[in-house]
């Protein structure tokens, strides 16, 4: 039991405040201990802290605290000790949800937001007898949990109130929490936690709303005055009001609570919180006014190491699910739960418990009368009136003169005090701390040049409007002007740079309260609009230490109540209106109709210091929703995707910086407003483009008065905070934009994007555009940003990466926010934008904003504030700080610059980029401070990783060249115009012709076989010739415009996928692609893929390559017909000049052709093949192309190798292609034999991928990689990255392989920059693809010729591409083959890219060669009646494909589903099977009707057995045979019911996110109870409403992020009859189904078990039914064949066949085709 000894100070009469009480400096908590406050307690006293004491210690008595029971909770509560004869109090309630608000720009706003909603809640009240019901609002980031806490009225009578905090990670929370709560929901209490008290706080728990939690104690208990430790009691309480801090979020919300059965009504639970919400503060004063005392329980010096520490536990649902509950021995498991040892629980107005103690206000109680000497005294109260305003930071840098003022703040209690030696240093750190902490640090120094050094600070300050108080000690007047030491003229020191206020020297002649409403008076204008730097300058005279000197008390005469309080002397009451004025004057109602009339608005984000307008500005956004340009320093440039999905990411316009390098896009992108929030941007070009353009109206908002206009183009100034602003403009509905001009800067921004993120990936070594581009990615909640200046700021604002991806750790979390993504907080020294000092400063910012900052600088910047690192290491309460160094050696900015273009070399290195070889290591080891070197990409990721998981400070040096950056720069800058320019030009043309309102009208494939010269890789001349075929599919898609495109599909050997898979996949496709607008721009890597994500609704990465590849084509084609040009003009953006002309011996655009390489498979002799060779040659073939790996010697090869150059000489190319065939050695020995035959290449020599890097390095041989990189998987940057070697030249490419010519010119271009040849191959497709191929093959050799020209590299021979299938084809697809001839010169064979493209224009299917088409199939429904035991069911049931083979598949539906949601899979496989789909009961228009009382509206008695049966009646008459059934999760469950039961008519069953039902008795019941709740929230709320509730859950996470939620949630509203689907649901409830666990164990009927990657509990649960059925398996002897098999669906969670249905398509129909023939 727990006891305390309490050792009382003298008391006083009156009665202390409760906030008295909390007061740290006078009852202080010894570390570890536990608080606890009662009435009998004195008040203030001025005794030293140490005499007051709280012990803990063990007693195996109880402890009793009398305490006042003036404690209101207004809520349930329930003593679980005291219940008797209440039923099902283990059930959970009858509802438990989570409705998320907008978002609301202050916590006040928040609280009104929750209020209008509650009362909503009021008016149309849930007709349930229990419930649980949250309302969370996000609010501003500075509404912190233990702040709110604090601003509470002190008379506040709503308990209990408590504050917690995690450290760390926890089990639920996988980033530390911290939490405030006042008053109740619901109490669970009592002295025995038995199984009954665990349901009973777990009743008002859900899985579905894990953000509500239940706080609490146990082993100790608290009911009023008695506070009890004892094992088995327990104290959990679900609180009315919360503020949680989730990774960086705000979160506010309020609980409601009822429950009949506890005779507390929905009215007694509405009462509750208009009582206690009336009683709340809705604002929270400035952070300066609060701050948190912790108290330290790791302190080994403690006695009460050993002793178990009372903790606070907080829990979920799925928690207290997981929970290991010994009933045996009534533990409590401690160690399963999350809990906090950091926390404070005020219980009543006169009882609270806890290790934090809560302060309200800085300052101590003085006893002037004891200083020494009158300096003493003047600066005790400098230093206590510092202290009172907030200031509590104290720089101090070493002195005689200012000894008064460092000996006071040293003394202080409450000051942090930090020293340097180096004054410019010292004040650069503290404008650091100023910008993060949003409050001024305070600069001590002595007199003299200490004194100058503090100026470029200042300026600094001045600039960025930063508060600085500067406290400089003086010789006193006499000395001046008399040639004292140190002795300089400190009068207006600063100049206009720094408010200045000048104290007279030290003396008692003068009242002491001038220098209280000095400093006061200092201070205001420090921290008023505009802010900045104050200079007070302090003489003294001597003595300067704490010699005693008589000094007269008079002077301090008027100070009576400021000593006895501890508050400043003198109140600044500004009057300010917030948000109080509901209409605008006139002036802002001009500027709001400007906004309204805009027509292509551009909102511009520059400088933002802090997290509030961060946060106002994305609210902003939203609400406009126009295109936003955001600075680096904004705080929006680099933000964290909280949401799956979501249309912001469409507005934010990250590159506009290169895209304006396009004079096209220079020339079109004039925005008519702009609407600049915040102040100067980074971008000179976005600067000089909008002085450029010169908008019609420019509306700058900006809370500073000052002057941010350097282009004089700004038509109104609003001066006023962003946060209030945006509440204005919230208050206003704007038109949306025209979706040209936000959709052309989407997609300009895209392709740039895109670009940028190619150069910088495609890059081999480590970048400066890189470090850039990643360092993002390390930043979370808990990290800053500090850039330096020069060229690191410029870099990470034009290459920093926008989106950064949602941590995965942080899940599960941020789906229940409600919160689409997060900004950062980013600083600098923008103001005079120095390079000095900023490693100072970096250090001052991660102080005061208590986070961990990442600082990214440059050498010289580094270099210029090496005594940075002295402050480093000095290492105050703070987080670590990570300096990323650029060491470039020299200032690299220059070489950038016009300047570097014209200078001299020698003048550039020595005068503009003072190059340097100074070791920033040795730098670093002198000052302790870690350091690591990184040379690339992957050492920078490692470095980054453990700076941010390692608790020290370190410096990441990045060696990089400025040489080599400069080309680097002026290289993705050209390639980012000529993207803009492709991209613009391909907009214009398109919307000049209006294609994007054409929708795909049709779609149709058709199977054609031809007939082949010689099977597929082998040779011409080969023997006797048999007949060989092809077959494969063309594609038609047509416009609504009657324009047609084809595309061919037509895979082989070398494909994963066969022609089976494929026509299921285009059977999907030709349903899902009619109706969709085609809106994505050719060949812009990714955009095709995210098109079919968002258009089609499926994931590209599930398309078998082939079918991609043909998809592509057919569409690219379609475009090109409907713009009478060519597949050519459109992959190239009609005549942009991304791709560069290819000129002829004489400087003219050559003709359009490629050549073609001759392909050669022959078993013959050497001679024989050297004929055929030739034969060849003479044809005109430049290049030949040699099978190899074919004999069982190398050196026979080599033999063929010599016998072809002896005949043909060297002047052709000769290939070689060992298909992976040899091993190293084998390789290694033929290319030892023919380094001197001069191969053009060797593709693919050895058989292992990891010996390929060692062939060319041993053999010094030319390979080129073919399936290596038709193997490539992911991401292909990181795949072709290790194949950079000088040693591959060339890389082959098949586009249908590949999956694509999105993917294929992504290869392509990756080869040229790193100098390969790239090469198109066919994979012996028709003339359709050829044609196609060919017209690709040209624009990547005129991709090439661009890229060689930005390089300024010579451009290579041409090149000839692997298109020499076409002499296979003995027939064609086509009325006529594609036409390969001689060239103009006579001189080579080769391929006119007119040609090809006539071709397409005018091709005519041969329809001889056609086997079958196909076109949308229509779906044939029915209705028929059944009748079951009781009741009876009119099925409807579709019904599609023939039932050939005897094998029919079934389909069931889930619960709110209907048979049409499986149309688009059972269109898809039912060319090889009859499929069925049925309407269970109760939905879709299968209606219930009982057969005892036809009339009566009563709910059925069904049940999964009864339904099963039925099904099984309807399924017999409808087909003959057996079946096969398919079911998705209510679906599935009756299917393997079926599948278990009925095996004479069920052969297999295809188990989609299914259950075989539950073990456990208790689980059933509660899932009973939930189902029944919810056919009742069905019932008498109608369907609309169910859907909100039911697709809330935390099983349709997945689902809600699909593009195409919104349509599947609507189709579920279709249901006729809503009492039949209130039945179904419970009577079919999991929790009342017979388990069918123990009949898996003897299973006889095949299973195949589909889950989603996500859906964790159902992954789970068929890793189970597999171990069951396989412990059965190895029972029975008989069993001959594996019945059962998962598939673990990528890209999905529970929905899987509407998330990912191609691969439920393949898994099925592998399924049916393996047993259906049983």
């Amino acid at each position: 039991m727990l006891a305390l000894s309490l050792l009382h100070l003298s008391s006083s009469s009156s009665k202390p405040s409760p906030f008295d009480l909390l007061n740290p400096r006078l009852f202080p908590v010894l570390p570890g201990a536990i608080s606890i406050v009662g009435p009998d307690l004195p008040c203030r006293s001025r005794l030293p802290h140490r005499r007051f004491r709280i012990l803990r210690s063990r007693s195996e008595m109880e402890f009793h605290v009398n305490a006042d029971r003036g404690c209101h909770k207004r809520g349930l509560e329930i003593d679980a000790d005291g219940i008797v004869g209440v039923e099902d109090l283990d059930l959970p309630v009858d509802i438990c949800a989570t409705r998320v608000l907008p978002s609301a720009l202050s916590l006040a706003a928040g609280f009104d937001k929750i209020k209008v909603a509650v009362e909503e809640f009021k008016v149309n009240p849930p007709r349930m007898r229990s419930g649980v019901m949250r309302f969370q609002v996000e609010v501003p980031p500075s509404t912190k949990a233990s702040n709110w806490l604090c601003c509470q009225n002190k008379d506040l009578l709503v308990y209990p109130q408590f504050y917690l905090t995690t450290t760390s990670s926890t089990v639920e929370m996988k980033r530390p929490l911290e939490v405030c709560g006042i008053g109740v929901a619901v109490i669970v209490h009592g002295f025995l936690f038995t199984p009954q008290g665990s349901s009973l706080i777990s009743r008002y728990l859900s899985i579905d709303s894990p953000l509500i939690r239940a706080y609490g104690f146990l082993g100790n208990y608290i009911d009023g005055s008695l506070l009890v430790e004892m094992l088995s009691s327990y104290f959990l309480c679900i609180p009315q009001f919360v503020v949680e801090e989730h990774m960086g979020c705000s979160i506010l919300a309020a609980t409601l609570v009822w429950d009949d059965r506890m005779l507390y009504t929905f009215a007694d639970a509405i009462n509750a919180f208009e009582i206690n919400v009336h009683q709340m503060r809705y604002y929270i004063p400035q952070v300066s006014t609060i701050d948190k005392l912790w108290m330290n329980h790791a302190d080994k010096k403690s006695p009460l190491v050993g002793k178990k520490d009372i903790q606070m536990v907080y829990l979920n649902a799925e928690l207290l699910a997981g929970w290991n509950f010994s009933q045996a021995n009534n533990n409590i498991q401690e160690k399963e739960l999350p809990t906090s040892c950091q926390f404070y629980f005020r219980h009543s107005s006169t009882m609270s418990v806890g290790t934090i103690r809560i302060m309200d206000s800085h300052g101590s109680i003085c006893l002037a009368e004891d200083y020494a000497n009158i300096n003493t005294v003047w600066a005790s109260l400098i230093v206590e009136e510092c202290v009172r305003l907030g200031l509590t930071y104290f720089c101090i840098a070493p002195g005689s003169r200012s000894s008064p003022l460092a000996i006071a703040a040293c003394r202080h209690p409450y000051t942090t005090c930090f020293s340097s030696y180096d004054e410019r240093s010292l004040a650069f750190h503290a404008v650091g701390y100023a910008k993060g902490s949003h409050k001024p640090a305070v600069v001590i120094t002595s007199s003299g040049t200490a004194v100058s050094n503090l100026l470029p600070a200042v300026v600094e300050a001045h600039h960025d409007f930063t508060p600085l108080i500067l406290l400089t000690a003086d010789r006193p007047p006499e000395l001046h002007d008399a040639g004292a030491n140190q002795s300089i003229d400190q009068v207006n020191h600063f100049g206009k740079f720094a408010k200045f206020f000048g104290l007279p020297a030290a003396m008692d002649q003068v009242p002491v309260r001038m220098i209280l409403t000095t400093i006061d008076s200092a201070l205001h204008y420090a921290t008023q609009v505009p802010f900045g730097p104050v200079h007070i300058n302090c003489p003294f005279r001597e003595p300067l230490e704490d010699s005693p000197k008589e000094w007269k008390i008079d002077c301090l005469k008027g100070l009576d109540s400021w000593f006895a309080k501890t508050e400043p002397y003198t109140k600044y009451i500004t009057m300010q209106l917030l948000f109080a004025s509901n209409n605008c004057n006139s002036q802002l109602a001009e500027v709001t109709a400007i906004i309204q009339r805009a027509e292509r608005g551009l909102l511009l984000i520059g400088a933002i210091e802090n997290e509030d307008e961060i946060f106002a500005s994305s609210l902003l956004v939203k609400h406009l929703s126009w295109p936003v340009v955001c600075d680096i320093m904004s705080g929006l440039r680099l933000r964290r995707v909280l949401s799956s999905f979501s249309e912001m990411k469409f507005l934010f316009i990250d590159h506009m910086d290169h895209a304006l390098l396009s004079d096209s896009v220079r020339s079109w992108a004039h925005p008519d407003v702009v609407l600049q929030l915040g102040r100067r941007i980074t971008s000179k070009r976005i600067s000089q483009f909008l002085e450029f353009c010169s908008p019609s109206s420019y509306i700058l908002v900006d809370k500073f008065p000052c002057r941010h206009d350097p282009s004089h183009i700004v038509t109104h100034r609003v001066q006023s905070t962003i946060i209030e602003f945006t509440h204005i403009l919230q208050k206003i509905q704007f038109p949306r934009q025209a979706g040209r001009w936000r959709t052309f800067l989407n997609k300009l921004n895209a392709a740039v994007a895109q670009e940028i993120e190619f150069q910088i990936y495609s890059k081999c070594f480590l970048t400066e555009p890189y470090v850039a581009h990643v360092i993002g990615e390390v930043l979370n909640d808990d990290t800053s940003l500090f850039i330096g200046n020069s060229m690191v700021i410029r870099d990470i604002d034009m290459y920093g990466k926008g989106w950064l991806s949602s941590m995965s750790c942080d899940y599960q979390t941020v789906s229940n926010l409600g919160v689409e993504f997060q900004g950062f907080r980013v600083a600098g020294n923008r103001g005079a934008s120095g390079i000095d000092g900023v490693l100072s400063t970096a250090v001052g910012f991660a102080v005061g904003c208590n986070k961990h900052v990442l600082c990214l600088i440059g050498d010289v910047s580094f270099l210029h504030d090496t005594n940075g690192l002295a402050i480093l290491n000095e290492r105050v309460k703070r987080k670590p700080l990570t300096v990323v160094v650029i060491n470039n050696h020299g200032g690299g900015i220059f070489s950038l610059l016009p300047v570097a273009e014209r200078a001299n070399p020698d003048v550039l290195n020595k005068f503009f980029y003072t190059c340097h070889n100074i070791s920033i290591k040795r730098l670093c080891t002198a000052h302790s401070v870690k350091h690591f070197l990184v040379r690339t990409m992957s050492e920078l990721q490692n470095a980054l990783s453990k700076s941010q998981q390692e608790q020290y400070d370190c410096v990441i040096e990045v060696e990089s060249s400025i040489v080599e950056n400069a080309n680097f720069h002026r290289i993705i800058n050209k390639f980012s115009s000529e993207a803009a320019n492709k991209t613009l030009n391909f907009l214009l043309t398109n919307m000049e012709n209006r294609l994007f309102t054409h929708k795909i009208h049709k779609v149709e494939y058709s199977l054609y076989r031809i007939q082949l010269c010689a099977p597929l890789t082998s040779s011409l001349l080969n023997g006797e010739m048999e007949s060989f075929f092809h077959e494969g599919f063309i594609l038609r898609i047509y416009l609504d415009n009657n324009i047609v495109g084809l595309g061919e599909v037509a895979p082989i050997e070398i494909h994963a996928e066969d022609l089976l898979d494929v026509e299921e996949q285009l059977r999907f496709l030709v349903h899902k692609l009619v109706g969709s607008n085609i809106s994505f721009i050719p060949l812009l890597r990714g955009s095709f893929s995210e098109w079919i994500w968002r258009s089609l609704a499926i994931p590209a990465s599930s398309i078998f390559p082939s079918v991609k590849c043909g998809l592509e084509m057919a569409i690219l084609n379609t475009l090109a017909m409907n713009e009478a040009s060519s597949f050519f003009d459109v992959i190239s953006g009609y005549g942009s000049s991304s791709v560069e002309p290819l000129l002829d011996a004489d400087g003219n655009d050559g003709p359009k052709q490629i050549e073609i390489c001759a392909l050669i498979d022959h078993s013959g002799s050497p001679k024989e093949i050297a004929d055929v060779v030739y034969q060849l040659v003479d044809e005109g073939f430049n290049t030949i192309k040699l099978k190899v790996a074919r004999r069982k010697n190398p050196l026979e090869d080599v033999e063929v190798i010599r016998a072809i150059r002896q005949v043909v000489g060297y002047k052709i190319n000769i290939r070689v292609d060992a298909n992976r065939k040899w091993t190293y050695e084998e390789a290694l020995q033929f290319g030892s034999c023919v380094k001197h035959f001069h191969l053009q290449f060797i593709e693919e020599p050895v058989n292992r991928e990891m010996d390929i890097l060692k062939f060319c390095d041993e053999s010094s041989l030319p390979v080129a990689l073919d399936e290596t990189i038709d193997n490539l998987k992911g991401d292909l940057f990181h795949g072709l990255k290790k194949f950079a070697h000088p040693g591959i030249v060339a890389i082959v490419i098949k586009p249908s392989v590949l999956g694509g010519f999105e993917n294929a010119a992504t290869v392509a271009k990756w080869a040229q920059l790193h100098k390969k040849i790239a090469i198109v191959s066919s994979a012996f497709e028709s003339s359709v693809s050829l044609s196609v191929y060919i017209q690709f093959a040209y624009y990547l050799e005129r991709q090439n010729a661009a890229v060689c020209k930005i390089e300024g590299r010579e451009l290579n021979a041409a090149i000839a591409h692997g298109l020499g299938t076409y002499r296979w084809l003995k027939e064609d697809v086509t009325s006529s083959g594609i036409d390969i001839c001689m060239s103009s010169d006579r001189y080579r064979l080769v391929a006119s890219v007119e040609k090809a493209e006539n071709f397409l224009k005018l091709v005519q299917i041969n329809k001889a060669n056609i086997q079958k088409s196909y076109s949308e199939e229509q779906t044939s429904a029915y209705q028929t009646e059944v009748d079951g035991e009781f009741f009876s069911c009119s099925f409807k049931f579709l019904k599609v494909g023939q039932n050939l083979n005897n094998r029919t598949v079934v389909f069931l539906h889930g619960f709110l589903g209907t048979s049409e949601e499986w149309i688009p899979i059972i269109r898809s496989i039912s060319a090889s099977v009859h499929c069925i789909s049925i309407d269970l009961p109760g939905h879709g228009e299968s209606k219930l009707q009982s057969l005892v009382d036809k009339s009566s509206k009563q709910r059925l008695d069904l049940s999964v057995e009864s339904v099963a049966n039925i099904l099984l009646k309807l399924i017999s008459g409808i087909t003959s045979g057996k079946v096969i059934l398919v079911g998705y999760s209510m679906g599935a469950r009756i299917a393997l019911n079926m599948a278990v039961k009925y095996k004479e008519k069920v052969i297999g069953a295809v188990i989609i996110s299914g259950s075989p039902g539950l073990r456990n008795e208790t689980t059933k019941r509660i899932r009973v109870a939930q189902d029944e709740a919810k056919a009742n929230f069905l019932v008498e709320h109608g369907l609309e409403c169910f859907l909100d509730l039911w697709y809330s859950g935390i099983l349709w996470r997945s689902l809600r992020g699909h593009p195409n939620f919104s349509h599947i949630k609507s189709s579920r509203s279709r249901h006729k009859d809503i009492q039949g689907l209130a039945n179904v649901l419970s009577s079919l409830s999991v929790g009342k189904q017979l388990s069918l666990w123990d009949d898996l164990k003897h299973l006889q009927t095949p299973l195949l078990f589909i889950v989603g990657e996500k859906d964790t509990k159902f992954r789970e649960i068929a890793q189970q039914m597999c171990s069951e059925i396989e412990r059965g398996s190895i029972a029975d002897q008989h069993r001959q064949r594996k019945l059962f098999d998962t598939i673990v669906v990528p890209d999905c969670g529970h929905a899987v066949h509407l998330e990912n249905p191609l691969c439920v398509i393949n898994a099925v129909s592998k399924f049916v085709e393996r047993w259906g023939q049983k």
